[in-house]
């Protein structure tokens, strides 16, 4: 993709720092969500002031309430609305009478709860347009922010989190307060929490802008289910994790994986490129770190939230029992890093120092009855050696282990390293003093080498997408005034198939390495065609009405003379008439016969969100067998392309195996790139295969040898 232009929007960071707020719907009832949330502002040092507002009640847990916010006397900054959905609407205008700025709508039964609950919400986001009043929700659980000159927790989650570091955004409200409470058991402190329910007005992308100008903020994790905005989503988060002074990382929990919606589409592509595989894309060409669970969340979190980024993947392991330190070494493989080889320098010194029978080489073990002198030097040597690029220290409870001098010994040898270090306190009772110096010291510590590795594999993984290489997106010369004569023409016969005759000469027009064809319409044209273009060759129906050839008997194969050509046009017509016989025929494609070769699928669909999808992967007629396959959003920089190849699991059979040379993969590259701007060109393209793609090897190019278009409804 081209370098990311931050995609312009509002100024929301007054959400997170009003000076006075209103809470409308504010309770004395035990147990009720007015309640809790004006207990939770009043309680929890909030720097501002906080007016109850209640229709019924002269005062809220002893501080006077208002009947209406219009009869607050002083200014309100933020409105936090929790009153049933019917009076929402009204509420909100009476905020905007009162020239309130924000608006927190807390309240459900909006869209979420039918149609006229949808209808409701309109007419929220509505005044919200009319207005200027920025509205988080409806439907949401509140914000939080824990900064101590603002100290505001405008919601109602059971506790105010610690300070922190690191800031949550949620769609779900529910996850939320899970969240709230497992960052509070781990200790981890949060800058900003936000749930932002129904998304009526203030959006995720609203929302991420102002994390990412967050001095407070240095981590962004978010709970998605969907986005509002693709295009400005990918931009954002593309400038934000790579393109500023201090680059942020985003991790992100996406739902919703179900392959349902892909099951009507028409073309191989459009079967494959689900929603779900959509925003895989998305994430990948936005520096955005998937999670899977809220687990890894977290451990993922606070890794970056505390220690730098490695320069590579190169690990060194510090252990006291040998089978943890294998543990840690599988991991290392499995997920992707490589076990460091440490400097003869580093061998040499660290021997004196360790008994005999411990191993001075990675993963260095420093025996069970190891105390703090041991993992001093040893940790300390390790991360001295250039091979290093960041360590994993696993402690073992045993009856001679001091937990808490070895921890303390890990944090003072850590301080101050430009290299990220991870601890594993096996355990949870006799290590516990040890976890506390870790946690004080907000040095990360995982109960499992496996967490450890996968968390420094998300950092290794976000510092090669900072350190990317940033490559221009290529203009191609092509014929676009052809290709809009043929979409024109289909589209005044109303007609959304390509045919392949027409198909190819789309391709053609922007360079692709298609094979030489003529249509012809009768036998005597077929053996002209074919004796122009060469024995053998391919010849292939062309109907309008005829999606899959090869279901009516429309293809045929390696005609080597003029004898097999009539014969194969004959069958072909017969056919035809016998499977299809309402079908119309324009002919037959005499088609060059190509050579054999790897066969690779290109394709590309328009999703109804987010516009253009293209999609690579292995091709042919198990395509979807297999669904080998990696997407991206258009335009994309060659650089996009290479990774796409790069990134399905059939990348070693392209790039040379067991003595086979490798695949031109400039060339499919390059088919990659002329895709991105054909689609990104002509909106009109709904789905397009090329499948199979034939790859020849290294410097001998591709060939195209089918394609399949299906062009939208409207021609616009």
């Amino acid at each position: 993709m081209p370098p990311p232009t931050e995609p312009p929007g509002r100024d929301i960071s007054a959400l997170f720092a009003p000076k006075s707020v209103a809470v409308i719907g504010a309770s004395s009832r035990v147990g009720s969500v007015g309640q809790a949330v004006f207990r939770n502002i009043l309680f929890n040092n909030y720097t501002g002031t906080v007016y109850p507002v209640n229709i019924k009640g002269h005062s809220i847990m002893g501080v006077r309430s208002f009947r209406y916010v219009t009869e607050i006397p002083d200014p309100v900054d933020l409105a936090v609305i929790i009153v049933p959905a019917a009076s929402v609407p009204e509420t909100l205008r009476q905020c905007a009478e009162k020239q309130v700025k924000f608006a927190i709508i807390i309240s459900a039964g909006f869209k979420e709860s039918g149609p006229a609950g949808a209808a409701l919400e309109r007419e929220v986001q509505q005044i919200a347009k009319q207005t200027s009043i920025g509205v988080v929700g409806p439907n949401c659980l509140g914000i939080i922010n824990t900064d101590p000159a603002v100290s505001l927790n405008a919601s109602f989650a059971r506790s105010m989190p610690a300070p922190g570091n690191i800031a949550f955004i949620s769609q779900s409200g529910a996850l939320g307060t899970a969240v709230l409470d497992s960052a509070k058991g781990e200790n981890i402190g949060i800058s900003k929490f936000v749930s932002f329910g129904n998304r009526a007005d203030i959006t995720e992308v609203d929302l991420l802008r102002t994390l990412g100008d967050d001095p407070q903020t240095d981590v962004i994790l978010m709970y998605l289910e969907d986005l509002s905005n693709g295009r400005d989503f990918i931009d954002l988060a593309r400038t934000i994790t790579a393109e500023r002074e201090k680059c942020k990382p985003i991790l992100a929990m996406k739902t919703g994986r179900t392959p349902q919606g892909a099951r009507a589409a028409s073309s191989h592509t459009g079967s494959l490129a689900g929603q779900d595989e959509v925003y895989q894309a998305i994430f990948a060409q936005s520096g955005i770190l998937r999670v899977e669970t809220v687990e890894d969340l977290f451990n993922f979190a606070i890794a970056f939230a505390n220690q730098p980024l490695p320069k590579g993947d190169r690990v060194a392991i510090v252990t006291n029992a040998g089978g943890p330190g294998i543990m840690a070494t599988d991991a290392c493989v499995r997920y992707g890093l490589s076990l460091a080889e440490f400097s003869p320098t580093t061998t040499e010194t660290l021997r004196p120092h360790l008994p005999a029978a411990a191993s001075v080489r990675n993963p260095v073990d420093v025996l069970g009855d190891a105390q703090h002198d041991r993992y001093q030097v040893a940790l300390d040597l390790v991360l001295r050696d250039p091979n290093v690029d960041g360590a994993i220290v696993i402690v073992t409870p045993q009856e001679m282990t001091d937990a808490e001098h070895i921890a303390r010994v890990i944090v003072n040898t850590v301080r101050g390293q430009p290299k990220p270090v991870l601890s594993t306190f096996m355990g949870v009772i006799d290590v516990s003093a040890g976890v506390r110096v870790l946690e004080e010291n907000r040095l990360p510590h995982y109960l499992y080498p496996e967490a450890a590795v996968r968390a420094l594999e998300a950092m290794h993984r976000y510092a090669r997408w900072v350190s990317r290489p940033r490559v221009p997106v290529k203009r191609y010369h092509a014929d676009r005034q052809a290709v809009s004569q043929i979409i024109e023409r289909a589209h005044g016969e109303t007609r959304r198939f390509l045919p392949e005759c027409e198909s190819t000469s789309v391709l053609d027009a922007y360079g692709f390495p298609v094979l030489r064809c003529t249509l012809a319409k009768d036998t005597g044209e077929a053996l002209q065609a074919a004796r122009e273009i060469g024995y053998p060759v391919v010849l292939k129906l062309m109907s309008p009405d005829v999606v899959h050839k090869t279901e009516v008997g429309g293809v045929a194969l390696n005609i080597a003379d003029d004898a097999a050509l009539s014969a194969a046009y004959d069958r072909m017509i017969a056919s035809l008439k016998q499977h299809k016989p309402d079908a119309r025929v324009w002919g037959v494609l005499v088609q060059q016969m190509a050579a054999a070769g790897k066969e690779v699928i290109l394709g590309a669909k328009r999703d109804a969100q987010f516009g253009p999808v293209i999609m690579f992967g292995l091709g042919g007629i198990y395509v979807e067998a297999f669904r080998d396959v990696t997407l991206r959003l258009p335009p994309i920089s060659e650089l996009s392309a290479e990774n796409m190849i790069k990134s399905i699991r059939a990348y070693p059979m392209l790039a040379g195996t067991r003595g086979e040379p490798p695949s031109d993969l400039f060339a499919i590259a390059d088919c990659l790139e002329r895709l991105s701007a054909l689609v990104t060109d002509f909106p009109q393209i709904e789905e397009l295969d090329i499948n199979p793609l034939l790859v020849y090897p290294e410097w001998q190019g591709v060939k195209v040898a089918d394609v399949r278009i299906l062009l939208s409804n409207s021609a616009s």
